[in-house]
């Protein structure tokens, strides 16, 4: 008799899937099998550069030793029984030839890395706005305002930074986040609003302002456009019940795809100008 498939729930991503049996540790789906392997393929990755970093740091050093002592030896060397010829004095000469090798240095770096190295002096004065890709130009003229962008990151990821912070003890003046394009494209709305609950949450344990810098208009078909109005509708409700400023970039944006890149998704110069004046607004008429 033939086996018959049940219904079954991914540990990883909580999406249904068919399977004719489970093991004792649950299923996972092969996308979210897919996306541990590249991970760890990634974490693979990224050690093998800082070993290349290290190794390029160890020949650079090794090399200046070499030139210096180059140096020392042609600098040291005699004449050795000169020929005198009337006013002219033949001296033998040692050629060496030295050996330069360029080297260029790896820069590696962690797009979803922490704050841990912000540049401030004084980071309970200080406000943070943290956010996916749309936040990358951001640029805002309010004093000590540090600006985290982690491109491709959802809910979640924002959270995991703001964990390792909070461990730390760091505190700031206001948070603001931007967060939810990303998120919307996995077709799990409820999944997504208790992600940003959670961030929110956590943020408040680290600032006394909280803001939620809503999404933008999206031009990329009507199904990303109409979870993102959906998304935004609820946060601006959900925002005023639990003490959170909102920042509708919403109506900033409607009707003004010139905002925003080709791409349809990431906001223009123009809009990116808009943007900033958003949260600088927000954040100095926020209360505190």
């Amino acid at each position: 008799m033939a086996s018959i498939p049940i219904v079954v729930t991914c540990t990883s991503c909580h999406m249904f899937s068919l399977a004719f049996s489970v093991s004792g540790e649950g299923f996972t789906c092969d996308k979210c099998r897919e996306v541990v392997r590249l991970t760890e393929k990634i974490l693979e990755l990224e050690s093998r550069i800082q070993s290349l970093f290290e190794d390029s740091k160890s020949v650079r050093t090794v090399e200046n030793i070499l030139d210096a002592s180059n140096v020392s030896a042609y600098s040291s060397v005699p004449v050795e029984n000169p020929l005198q010829l009337g006013n002219f004095v033949t001296v033998r000469r040692h050629s060496r030839r030295t050996k330069h090798h360029s080297t260029v240095p790896i820069k590696v770096s962690n797009r979803f890395a922490p704050l841990s190295d912000a540049p401030t002096e004084k980071p309970a004065e200080s406000a943070l706005v943290i956010g996916d890709s749309i936040v990358r130009n951001v640029n805002i003229e309010a004093p000590a305002t540090i600006v985290k962008c982690l491109p491709g990151a959802r809910a979640p990821d924002i959270k995991s930074n703001l964990n390792v912070l909070a461990k730390t003890n760091r505190k700031f003046s206001k948070i603001v986040i931007h967060v939810g394009t990303n998120d919307v494209r996995l077709r799990q709305s409820e999944i997504t609003k208790d992600n940003i609950k959670e961030v929110c949450e956590l943020a408040k344990t680290m600032s006394d302002t909280v803001i939620f810098s809503g999404p933008l208009t999206a031009y990329r078909g009507d199904e990303i456009y109409s979870r993102l109005s959906s998304l935004n509708g609820w946060l601006s409700e959900w925002c005023l019940q639990n003490n959170i400023d909102f920042i509708n970039n919403w109506k900033s944006f409607e009707g003004r795809p010139d905002l925003l890149k080709r791409d349809g998704l990431h906001p223009s110069w123009d809009g990116v100008s808009l943007l900033s004046r958003n949260l600088a607004h927000s954040l100095n008429n926020a209360k505190v």
